[in-house]
This record gives structure tokens, sequence and C-alpha cells, in this order.
């Protein structure tokens, strides 16, 4: 039994410990706001949080996250910084498809909680490992600087 502080919830998954934690969090901890995109780490689908880190879920064996504070999709909004990025993405009708934008939004609070006021290329220096096929980049960069904002 592997033990994990998830969303600040403890919680234990009986999986190997080079199980990929992208596969902890979806099949044993039924977390599924956290997508599979290329099983690479080129994609950005899987982007998650150890220790405030943007991490890819997809390579990161779920060993690494243990005694590590692991937050996803559906724990970012709790933070004063993802709940801001939540409405900032919603009020400006970011998602087009949605596949890629938890991945998106948690690469988007991570450059936030570091810096209040990205510039352009700061952000898409930030946000550069994130794909979406439906390129909604402009729509994300300016949720990003909105976001920023609110923050202020």
């Amino acid at each position: 039994m592997i033990k994990l502080n998830v969303n600040d919830t403890e919680m234990t998954a009986d999986v190997d410990a080079d199980t990929p934690l992208l596969w902890v969090l979806r099949d044993s901890l039924q977390m599924t706001g956290t997508k599979f995109g290329c099983g690479m780490a080129l994609c950005g689908a899987c982007t998650v949080h150890l220790d405030g880190m943007p991490t890819r879920a997809c390579i990161t064996p779920v060993s690494m996250a243990v005694d590590k504070k692991i937050v996803t999709i559906e724990g970012v909004g709790q933070q004063a910084v993802g709940e801001v990025v939540q409405q900032t993405w919603q009020q400006l009708d970011v998602v087009q498809c949605g596949y890629c934008q938890s991945g998106q939004i948690m690469s988007a609070v991570a450059l936030l909680q570091g810096n209040r006021n990205p510039s352009d290329a700061e952000i898409d220096a930030a946000m550069s490992g994130n794909i979406c096929r439906c390129a909604t980049y402009v729509r994300i960069r300016a949720a990003i600087h909105e976001a920023a904002k609110a923050l202020g």
C-alpha cells in the first residue's frame, strides 16, 4: 500500500511503486480530471502539482509522490490562485473541447503562484509544454493575464 497526500486528503493505493502517478490517480483513486494524452510528457494533459511544481503524471512513478503534496485539477480550486484561474477560464470561455484544459490550468496556476505579473513571453515559456489541439492559446494567455490582474 502506498500512502499519498492528494488535495490535502490522505489516500492509499495498492499499486506497485513504479506505477505512473497518472494511473494511480485515474484508476486507483478514481480522480479522472487528470488526462492521459501522450504518455511521454510531451503534451501536458496529465499535469499535476507535486509540492507546488507542475509535474507530468504520465511519466512520474508513484513512488516519487510519496511524502509530497499532490494537487490535481479536482483540488486546485481550493487554493486562491486556482480558484481565480478557474473563474477566468470560465469568464473568457477558454475551453473548446476541454481535453487539455486541466493540464493547462495546472500549469497556469503554477506560473501565477510564482509570478503575479507575467509577460507574454513568460506565459509562453511556462505553458510551452501544454498542447491544445483546438489552438485556444490566445484565450489561454488572455485568461492568465486576467487572473493575474484579479490576484493583484
